[in-house]
């Protein structure tokens, strides 16, 4: 199974940062992909989440800062799971992305909708934009009652982050569950044999 054939986790439309930290990474079998794993495919990746404008370019340096990023991002949700100190070089990462380039926010009108408030992209900073807007969101996610509901897949090959909605929800996915399920099903089976 490859990341970019799962679903999103529970709670990556509502968190970026949860999106960031699913986006690869780590190790997901013969078929792991990372969805940042070049600047063509993280561009694509910022513009489907609105932290990039349409027309956004990105270069490998940038590529691989956002790629860095994300590391210290998983070492704080990390932390955030197994309720232990984060290393303080991830904390420090996110502190230092807040402040790259802040969020600008728009008033638009439409004549559909009346005003609007949109984010403006900075066409020189798309990454900067990024990242301050993930570190923004760890620090919300973090710092909310959505802290208790985050977790790690417990599908053993998978390390993807979700929100725990409900309380027998263990996986990040049907998928995952249905491995997991399938292989004590065939482990049962061998025991019997």
């Amino acid at each position: 199974m490859r990341i970019a054939d799962l679903p999103p986790a529970p709670g990556e439309e509502a968190h970026p940062s949860l999106a960031l930290a699913n986006s690869g990474g780590w190790e997901m079998g013969a078929g792991a992909v990372d969805l940042l794993g070049d600047p063509r495919r993280t561009t694509d990746w910022m513009i489907a989440r609105g932290l990039a404008a349409p027309d956004a370019d990105v270069q490998v340096y940038c590529s691989n800062r956002l790629r860095d990023f994300r590391g210290s991002v998983r070492e704080v949700f990390d932390a955030a799971v197994t309720r232990d100190r984060p290393p303080a070089p991830a904390v420090d990462a996110v502190n230092t992305a807040m402040k790259l380039a802040p969020a600008v926010e728009r008033l638009v009108w439409s004549e559909s909708e009346g005003f609007l408030s949109v984010s403006e992209h900075p066409a020189t900073q798309a990454v900067e934009y990024a990242m301050s807007a993930v570190a923004t969101d760890v620090l919300a996610l973090l710092s909310s009652e959505d802290t208790a509901m985050l977790a790690r897949c417990a599908a053993p090959s998978c390390g993807r982050f979700l929100l725990r909605t409900h309380a027998r929800r263990h996986w990040c996915s049907t998928r995952c569950g249905d491995r997991v399920r399938a292989a004590r099903a065939y482990a049962r089976k061998a025991g019997r044999e």
